[in-house]
């Protein structure tokens, strides 16, 4: 049942788990209890890979995974980030001193000594032409302070770039029923490279679970609300980049195919492709994690299903969407 996550060699539940919103949802205050409550059941569920980051509530995420391990005995691989608490978030920023102290602060955050997979965090696509700041994980590998560095991205071709380079052992990348681009090329230059592949956004910030309308409101704290048109990061985080109006209309042509439970089928065709190592959606509350692993139970996507979900994409959102990311 277990995936290998790429080179690094982990061998991890398909079903992972995101810490973006653990603790509280989208811009609401840090709750120590509710992230320890999660992250439990996530392990008590199976889930051996967590990926955090070091801007994730102030830190206060990476800190909630580092209690959270102590009291674990079972192996919990570990995932972080570095790079976006640089402002402005330009490649100017990005250099070997600012990225170092950053792993370390994360290290100390974390209460462990070394981490299993460190990622940049999703930089600016000129830092992918700077070879200095690959090298720099490669001598923190030598110090002990990481095992594997990996990168999450924006575009797929920030992550062919990536994998040209030899200490890249995994990609995490935006993919889902509304984000169907990486499928293509680089699912295929990842396989034979041997790159692990972490998906993150897979129900498209909560579009494709389904309970969504026209009338929903999100806390203006929320990135739902206030970056949809990339207000405060790159817009594709945020319902894949899809317009809301339009996503709603393809939800509906989708729920046409699977009417039961569309958020589990959205994970299955995630899981559907074996190039996938890990998938990592985020809760709010234990309940969303049970649900989450729950969908690892739902039989996988048929070959009809499949085409009809393609035929939704094409439909409704490859015009606007496939081409930017």
């Amino acid at each position: 049942m277990k995936r290998v996550l790429g080179k690094t060699g982990f061998e991890i539940n398909p079903m992972g788990l995101g810490t973006w919103q653990v603790g509280g949802r989208w811009g609401s205050a840090f709750d120590e209890k509710n992230a320890a409550a999660i992250l439990h059941q996530g392990a008590d569920g199976g889930v051996n890979f967590i990926d955090t980051a070091d801007v994730y509530s102030d830190g206060e995420s990476e800190k909630a995974v580092g209690r959270f391990l102590k009291e674990r005995k079972e192996r919990i691989y570990v995932a972080t980030k570095c790079g976006r608490q640089i402002q402005p978030h330009v490649n100017e920023g990005y250099t070997v001193p600012v990225l170092k102290k950053y792993v370390e602060d994360s290290l100390r955050r974390l209460q462990i000594e070394c981490i299993d997979l460190i990622q940049l965090h999703c930089p600016p696509t000129a830092v992918y032409y700077r070879p200095e700041i690959f090298a720099l994980f490669d001598d923190l590998k030598k110090e002990g302070k990481i095992l594997h560095l990996g990168v999450s991205v924006e575009k797929v071709e920030e992550a062919l770039k990536a994998i040209e380079y030899e200490n890249v052992t995994t990609v995490q990348i935006i993919f889902n029923m509304f984000r169907q681009r990486p499928a293509d090329l680089f699912f295929r230059e990842a396989k034979q490279k041997n790159i692990g592949i972490i998906v993150r956004v897979p129900l498209a910030s909560g579009l494709l679970t389904g309970q969504y309308s026209a009338s929903t409101s999100f806390d203006k704290g929320d990135h739902r609300f206030f970056n949809r048109d990339g207000a405060g990061f790159d817009k594709g985080e945020t319902f894949s980049g899809v317009d809301y109006a339009t996503g709603l209309q393809a939800v509906e042509a989708l729920k046409e195919i699977f009417p039961n439970d569309l958020a589990a089928a959205a994970l299955q065709w995630v899981l559907h492709f074996e190039a996938v190592s890990t998938v990592i959606p985020g809760a709010s509350r234990p309940d969303q994690l049970l649900r989450n692993l729950a969908a690892m139970n739902r039989a996988a996507l048929t070959t009809t299903e499949m085409e009809k979900v393609k035929a939704v994409y094409e439909q409704y959102i490859k015009p606007s969407v496939h081409h930017l990311w």
